[in-house]
C-alpha cells in the first residue's frame, strides 16, 4: 500500500518557519519558578572584535617575588585560551610579553552588552587567581594544577546537582591523605582570597575522583565547575591596565550587512523559483533551513561570529545553492528523456547525490583540519563552514528530496512542465 507523502512538505515548511523564527528572534520557554529554557537570537549572538568591539587587556603576576619564567608565561597563556574556548570566544588573541611579564589579551564584547564596561567584559574570564584546597587552619591540601577535569551533573540517588572532579596522578594522592586525615570535616575551594565553596569530607577518597554534592541548581554547579576548571594558573593574576577596542566595520556596518543579506537571499530565492519552477522552490525552503540552522548552531553556545565565520556562511549558502541546483538539472534532464515524475525525482537526486558528496567532502576535510589546527578567529571560520556543510546534507539533499517527493503527490503540482527548468539547452 503507498503511503500518503503529502503531509510531509507542510511539516518541514513549518519546521524551516519555526527555526527561521527562532534564528532572528530567540526563544524563552518558561520551565516553572525561576528557570527558563532561552535559545538566543541574532540579536544576542556574540560578535567578534571586527564587527562589534571588545576589550585589551593586560594581566600581570600577583604575590611574585621574582620575575615569571617564559615557561609560567606560555602556561598561564595557554590556560586563559582554553578558559576563553570554553565559553566560545573564538575570536581572541592572547600574546605573551616576557620583557616585562605581561599577558595581554584581546576579545569582544559580550553579545548583550550595552555600555561596553570594560571590568564586565573582562569579567567573562573569570577570576584570575589560583586555586587551592585548603583545610580549616588554611593550609594549602591540592592545587588546582592538579585538577584534570571538572564537570556539573545530577545525583541520581539523591535528584541534586553536583560537580564531580578528577585529579591528576599527583593530585590523587594529596587528596587521598587530605580526606583521610579530614573525615567528617571540611575542605574549602578558594580561589586565591576568595572562598569558592566549603565541602565535608563523608570519606575516604583514593581514586582520585571526588563529587561535591548539595548544590542548589544546575547553573550553580556550572558556575563552580567552570571555576575550578580555570583555577590552575602556575601564579595569580590580575588586570593591569585595560583599553577599549573599536569595531574595524565602524558603525552601523553590521546592519548593512545583514540588509545586504536579506535582499541577496531574496534575489536568489527569486531566481531559482523563476528559473527551475518547483524545485526551486524547493530549494528556497531547503536555503532557508541551511542558514537558519548555521545562525542557531552559533548562537545557542554563542560561538563567535567574525567576518571571516560571515564569509564562510556565505561560502555555505553558495554550496547550497550549488546542490540544489545539480539536483534540479538532474530531474530536469531525467524529465525530457521520457521518464514519469517520481522516475524523475528518484534519479535526479541518485545521479545528483555523487557530484554533491565529492563537492562537499572535501570542504569538509579542510574545515575538519582548520578546526584541529585553527585557532582564534580561524576557529570560527572552520566551525561556521563545519556546520553549513552539514546543513546542506541535511536540507539541500535530506529535507528537499523528502519536499519534492510530497509535492508530486498532488495531481495539481504533477505535471512535468512544473519540474522542467527555463533552459534552451538540447539533451541528446
Amino acid at each position: 500500500m503507498r503511503k500518503n507523502r503529502k503531509p510531509v512538505f507542510f511539516i518541514i515548511l513549518i519546521i524551516a518557519l519555526l527555526m527561521a523564527y527562532t534564528a532572528i528572534f530567540g526563544v524563552s520557554i518558561p520551565l516553572g519558578s525561576d528557570k527558563a529554557f532561552t535559545i538566543a537570537g541574532a540579536p544576542e549572538m556574540r560578535y567578534g572584535i571586527d564587527i562589534r568591539g571588545g576589550v585589551d587587556a593586560a594581566f600581570e603576576p600577583v604575590g611574585l617575588d621574582r620575575k615569571p619564567t617564559g615557561k609560567e608565561l606560555e602556561a598561564a597563556r595557554s590556560i586563559i585560551e582554553t578558559r576563553l574556548d570554553q565559553q566560545n570566544i573564538l575570536d581572541r588573541d592572547v600574546t605573551v610579553d616576557k620583557d616585562n611579564g605581561y599577558i595581554i589579551v584581546r576579545f569582544p564584547w559580550k553579545a548583550d552588552e550595552k555600555d561596553f564596561n570594560p571590568q564586565e567584559a573582562m569579567a567573562e574570564l573569570g577570576e584570575t587567581a589560583q586555586l587551592t584546597f585548603q583545610d580549616a587552619e588554611g593550609n594549602v591540601l591540592v592545587e588546582g594544577s592538579h585538577v584534570s577535569n571538572s564537570s556539573p551533573e545530577m545525583d541520581r540517588t539523591t535528584g541534586q546537582y553536583a560537580v564531580s572532579l578528577t585529579f591528576d596522578e599527583e593530585g590523587t594522592k594529596l587528596f587521598s591523605k587530605a580526606t583521610q586525615k579530614l573525615i567528617g570535616k571540611e575542605i574549602d575551594i578558594y580561589m586565591d582570597k576568595t572562598l569558592v565553596q566549603r565541602a565535608t569530607v563523608n570519606e575516604h577518597i583514593g581514586g582520585g575522583k571526588a563529587q561535591i554534592d548539595h548544590i542548589g541548581t544546575y547553573d550553580e554547579a556550572k558556575a563552580l565547575s567552570d571555576k575550578i576548571n580555570a583555577g590552575s594558573l602556575p601564579f595569580s593574576m590580575t588586570t593591569k591596565n585595560h583599553s577599549t577596542i573599536s569595531p574595524t566595520l565602524g558603525a552601523g556596518a553590521l546592519d548593512v550587512m545583514v540588509q545586504a543579506g536579506v535582499i541577496a537571499f531574496a534575489i536568489i530565492c527569486l531566481l531559482l523559483i523563476l528559473y527551475y519552477r518547483l524545485p526551486g522552490f524547493v530549494a528556497c525552503i531547503a536555503l532557508l533551513i541551511q542558514v537558519s540552522g548555521q545562525l542557531l548552531a552559533l548562537s545557542i553556545p554563542q560561538v563567535t561570529l567574525t567576518l571571516t565565520g560571515i564569509a564562510s556562511i556565505i561560502l555555505s549558502i553558495g554550496m547550497g545553492v550549488d546542490a540544489n541546483v545539480i539536483i534540479s538539472e538532474r530531474i530536469n534532464e531525467e524529465i525530457k528523456s521520457g521518464k514519469s515524475i517520481p522516475s524523475a525525482i528518484s534519479s535526479g537526486f541518485k545521479d545528483a547525490f555523487s557530484s554533491v558528496f565529492d563537492g562537499n567532502i572535501t570542504v569538509l576535510i579542510v574545515a575538519i583540519i582548520l578546526m584541529i589546527f585553527g585557532s582564534g578567529s580561524l576557529l570560527s571560520f572552520a566551525y561556521s563552514l563545519l556546520t553549513g556543510i552539514f546543513f546542506n546534507f541535511v536540507a539541500g539533499v535530506t529535507a528537499s528530496r523528502l519536499m519534492i517527493r510530497s509535492l508530486s503527490e498532488f495531481k495539481a503540482l504533477r505535471q512535468p512542465a512544473l519540474f522542467k527548468c527555463r533552459s534552451r539547452r538540447v539533451t541528446l
